[in-house]
């Protein structure tokens, strides 16, 4: 195994027309273009052609820039190719994921573009009950697209093994070290043979993923792509100086506003989640909790209404939210701020995707003005002042007119450390 420091970079290429000339076969373009995709995003256009080579690869590159695609395709070609379908109780390919809903989300990515090749496509993750999973692995899988915990409960009372993955994926690895997944990932790791092929894609590249890469990647090729405009760049960003009593009445009257079209509003705690959504529901705004108390159906149905427009509005945790891939998100609202700062960069990067443009509304109680702070000086700029003061002492209520503009802010240490409380 080599380590990172003699991986081999790859500098950007030069935009590629269409996915044809990535070398894919015609079925996987067709769907790829029934998709309404045209042109490969830059993640696309490098790590294809390297994929199909059968390169290890250490892909750096954040939700919403394509990365599910880039490795979903090259990967459906080489199991199609080899024409082998999957023994029983064997899996060819296998995606680890932090969440539910990104296990969910990255098997029907998988089933789309894989609709014109005949591979099976499974989904092991917990909430829901195991018996469907265990007889998709007696069938034997194709592409298992699992999150580790439940993937190991069934591995233990010997529903399937891992001696013939030849595809290996860690899909975002920063967040399976955020949730504590790295042992369980390398107990499943051991199960494997040492001849596949091996991709590990990161938003972030802390120094235990650094070191988890170097363990599993042979040779690999690396492909780091920014965004053409960061979340930070490209959202509109604004915050409420506004005390904590006054927030639900505040964030009633943004969200009866018109332009409020799809929202997400993210919350500390789940006990809050519930609190906020239900007292929208009584106000007349459709909304939904979504977080981990929640029962797998629930969550889905939470999911599915937001995506198809029918609610309006979803309310979240962070780590609920982690697995949220939602187009036409218009708005991001900050009801609690994160105590890590660079929770609220993965925050409102929820919007603004794919070229649309996006708005992120904070509220800052007196409580939260360290927090304020932190933001700050990780994006390197003040938010510009929607309404409230910044200044404002603890008895006076945000008012309610809106108007931009900078003011001094007061200072005070920024919280460390991260409650989970998703």
């Amino acid at each position: 195994m080599s380590s990172l420091s003699s991986v081999q970079s790859t500098s950007p290429s030069s935009s590629c027309l269409d996915f044809e000339s990535l070398g894919l076969i015609a079925p996987l373009v067709r769907a790829v273009r029934g998709e309404g995709y045209t042109e490969p995003t830059p993640i696309q256009s490098q790590a294809i052609p390297l994929l199909l080579e059968g390169r290890d690869l250490l892909g750096c590159a954040r939700t919403g820039t394509g990365k599910t695609a880039a490795f979903a395709l090259p990967i459906l070609q080489h199991l199609a190719e080899a024409g082998k379908p999957a023994a029983a109780h064997t899996v060819r390919c296998l995606v680890l994921v932090p969440t539910r809903e990104l296990a969910q989300q990255v098997s029907e990515s998988f089933r789309r573009y894989g609709q014109g090749v005949k591979l099976s496509v499974a989904t092991v993750h917990g909430g829901v009950g195991q018996t469907p999973q265990v007889r998709a692995l007696a069938r034997g899988v194709d592409v298992l697209v699992a999150t580790p915990g439940r993937l190991l409960d069934l591995l233990e009372q010997r529903h399937g093994r891992l001696d013939r993955v030849e595809v290996l994926v860690l899909d975002e690895a920063d967040h399976m070290l955020d949730l504590g997944f790295i042992p369980d990932v390398r107990r499943l790791v051991a199960m494997l043979p040492r001849k596949r092929q091996t991709l590990l894609f990161s938003a972030t590249m802390p120094a235990p993923i650094a070191e988890l890469a170097n363990g599993l990647l042979r040779d690999p090729a690396r492909v780091f792509v920014t965004p053409t405009a960061t979340p930070v760049e490209a959202v509109e960003q604004s915050v409420h100086f506004v005390e904590k009593a006054h927030k639900p009445e505040l964030l009633t009257r943004l969200l009866s506003a018109p332009d409020f079209e799809r929202t997400l509003v993210f919350m500390r705690t789940k006990r809050g989640a519930d609190r906020i959504a239900e007292r929208l529901t009584r106000s007349g705004i459709g909304a939904e909790a979504i977080h981990g108390n929640k029962s797998q159906n629930a969550r889905d149905r939470a999911l599915a209404g937001f995506k198809a427009g029918r609610t309006r509005v979803l309310v979240a945790t962070d780590l609920a939210a982690r697995g949220i891939d939602v187009d036409g998100i218009t708005h991001v609202i900050n009801y609690e701020l994160p105590e890590v700062p660079e929770t609220y960069v993965h925050r409102i990067g929820r919007t603004a995707r794919a070229g649309a443009a996006g708005i992120a509304i904070s509220l800052c109680d007196s409580e939260e003005r360290g927090s304020l702070r932190g933001i700050e000086k990780l994006i390197k700029r003040s938010l510009p002042v929607a309404s409230g003061r910044a200044d404002a002492p603890r008895s006076e209520p945000a008012r309610a007119e809106r108007r931009f503009g900078s003011q001094e802010r007061g200072r005070s240490r920024s919280r460390r450390g991260q409650r989970r409380h998703a």
